[in-house]
């Protein structure tokens, strides 16, 4: 075999191994998947190039982000609400009556992500034309650059500028139905900003419908059976949601090693864990034969340090009943090949048992991120599917 030749295997089984990603045998397309698998795990490898070459590390996931453009059905517009940018999208059809709305938190472990990025910009349009909604789908600042609770803070800076009965006339915004909504990260930050809003004395307008999709709602214990079933597949990986989390709080490594261990709560906070005991909370189904471990203790300097993942405005499965049953209806989406899919569950359990109304979709092929490939960029039929029957939902309930 000549040189050429051996290059070339080389080559292809270099690119089979990046292409190939085991999945599930009950996913459908599982092609289109390993394709944007390939693409994430190519950003990865060369997001420590870019940034040696003086480039931001997350330059391609950047080439997802489209302009706002209007069309003949909605006006998309970005703008500022109290200094946070945010991206509008308002039907362009009169209306003789005030119209829903929807504000969206944007998912990507508080890290990455954005309004602006395809699968999100086109779910604004998706909502504009399903729901005659007027859809708010904010940002917030990023870590590692920022740390909790910039993020925290910059969401509920924009929900209580949206929230004032001056904008929301603006906009034309039925001050009675009104939903906050986010994927992942967003579904976190949608949990913890309702939480306090409902505890603002100078915000009068509340919330009709919170709803979560794969929310990430706790950081205390990384050994939930759904870390161990699916802490190896793609799109979020144990070892990820592991970053995620830390740098959330701090660039400081050693919260990542400990909470990778998950030795990072000190003994003197153990009486938090009662809120995410998985053996409780989780449905018989959910535990398939796994035991309980409890976490190990871990240093009392990490919590000192670094708060933020013992503060219930990180982690809304802190929050105590009393909070918990003054919440809105609440939707909850969670997918089965996913590591936050028993945060949602666990939710479920204490909002069900506070006496709160929750309406649950579990998606049994489903995985973490699954709403955003029902958008035309990736056009995955499970995601399709999810999509249409998540506004389907919000059509009839909001």
């Amino acid at each position: 075999m000549g040189r050429k030749s051996l290059g070339l295997l080389i080559a292809c089984a270099l690119l089979a191994h990046s292409l190939y990603t085991p999945l599930p045998e009950n996913i459908e397309q599982s092609w289109r998947l390993m394709l944007t698998c390939a693409f994430l795990r190519i950003q990865t490898h060369l997001a420590p190039l870019l940034e040696m070459l003086g480039f931001r590390p997350l330059l391609l996931l950047e080439a997802l982000a489209v302009p706002p453009t209007s069309d003949e059905n909605v006006t998309v517009a970005e703008t500022l609400f109290n200094n946070v940018p945010v991206r509008v999208f308002v039907p362009k059809q009169k209306s003789s009556t005030l119209r829903r709305a929807v504000f969206y938190i944007h998912g990507g472990g508080w890290a990455t992500g954005s309004a602006a990025w395809a699968p999100y910009d086109e779910l604004g349009r998706q909502m504009v034309e399903n729901l005659d909604a007027v859809v708010v789908s904010t940002n917030y600042r990023l870590s590692p650059q920022y740390h909790f609770p910039t993020q925290f803070e910059d969401v509920y800076d924009a929900l209580r500028w949206f929230l004032r009965k001056k904008v929301l006339a603006e906009y034309g915004v039925d001050p009675t139905r009104i939903c906050i909504a986010g994927d992942s990260a967003g579904g976190n930050l949608a949990a913890a900003v309702n939480q306090k809003l409902l505890d603002d004395p100078e915000i009068k307008i509340k919330v009709k419908i919170q709803s979560l999709i794969y929310p990430a709602l706790q950081g205390l214990d990384m050994d939930l059976p759904s870390y161990r079933e699916n802490g190896h597949l793609p799109f979020l990986t144990k070892h990820q949601m592991v970053v995620f989390w830390s740098r959330y709080f701090t660039s400081d490594e050693a919260l990542e090693e400990a909470m990778a261990a998950n030795k990072h709560t000190p003994v003197d906070s153990s009486h938090l864990f009662k809120f995410v005991n998985w053996s409780t909370l989780l449905p018989e189904r959910f535990k398939k034969g796994h035991v309980y471990t409890s976490p190990i203790h871990g240093p009392s300097d990490l919590a000192k340090k670094y708060p933020g993942f013992l503060d219930v405005r990180a982690s809304p499965l802190l929050a105590d009943d009393s909070t918990l049953r003054r919440s809105p209806l609440t939707h909850i989406l969670t997918c089965q090949y996913d590591v936050l899919r028993d945060d949602g569950l666990m939710y479920l359990s204490r909002l069900r048992a506070a006496g709160v109304q929750v309406v649950h979709e579990h998606v049994e092929d489903g995985f973490h991120g699954i709403l955003s490939f029902g958008s035309p960029v990736i056009n995955l039929k499970a995601g399709l599917r999810v999509v249409n029957k998540y506004l389907k939902w919000l059509k009839e309930n909001l």
